[in-house]
């Protein structure tokens, strides 16, 4: 089963992070999110990606480009121009990467890329979220289920702490760091 990773949108909640990069770009730890995701699936045996470029996608492109050499200890012969590779230690990834424009949306951008799944069920997530989502509990839910689509959705940590007040004497009783709020479920991408 294959993987579609969106990755093409402009990032402007981290606009100080994605003026210079794609969001899937940002890195974590020295990798890409991008990188991240990739690797959980991949820990879950799903190896084929699809990543929808858009915004800056020739950084994508360009990382992807140079991944094999840079991951790899390599010996370069100038004399003849080959490349050899001393030890490969790279992930058994096939990654395709399509240029889906840059102000598609969700939908425009799956249909761009259709002609890479060939009417066969995928993955589909965002290319700025990780997760400790268990891909092959969900795969096998779905497949349970026999539906077309299934999402995965959390109800969103709140952003501030909340401070429990005694109305009378304004004295703090209790304070409770960023719990869930009671609210809309919200898509996760998964």
């Amino acid at each position: 089963m294959k993987v579609v990773i969106l990755a093409g949108g402009k990032g402007t909640r981290i606009s100080e992070e994605s003026r210079y990069k794609p969001k899937p770009m940002v890195t974590i730890g020295g990798k890409p999110i991008l990188w991240h995701i990739m690797k959980h699936y991949s820990s879950y045996g799903f190896n084929e990606f699809i990543v929808c470029c858009g915004y800056k996608g020739h950084m994508i492109k360009e990382y992807f480009v140079n991944y094999y050499v840079q991951q790899n200890n390599v010996s370069f012969h100038l004399k003849n121009n080959k490349i050899e590779v001393l030890e490969d230690v790279s992930e058994p990834w096939k990654v395709t990467l399509v240029d889906t424009g840059l102000e598609t949306l969700t939908a425009g951008r799956v249909l761009k890329v259709r002609e890479y799944l060939r009417a066969e069920p995928f993955l589909l997530t965002y290319g700025d979220g990780v997760s400790d989502i268990d891909i092959r509990k969900l795969v096998d839910y779905h497949q349970k289920n026999r539906k077309i689509v299934t999402i995965s959705s959390t109800k969103p940590e709140g952003r501030f702490g909340a401070l429990h007040l005694d109305e009378s004497s304004h004295e703090v009783k209790g304070f409770k760091e960023k719990a869930r709020l009671d609210q809309n479920w919200v898509n996760i991408g998964f």
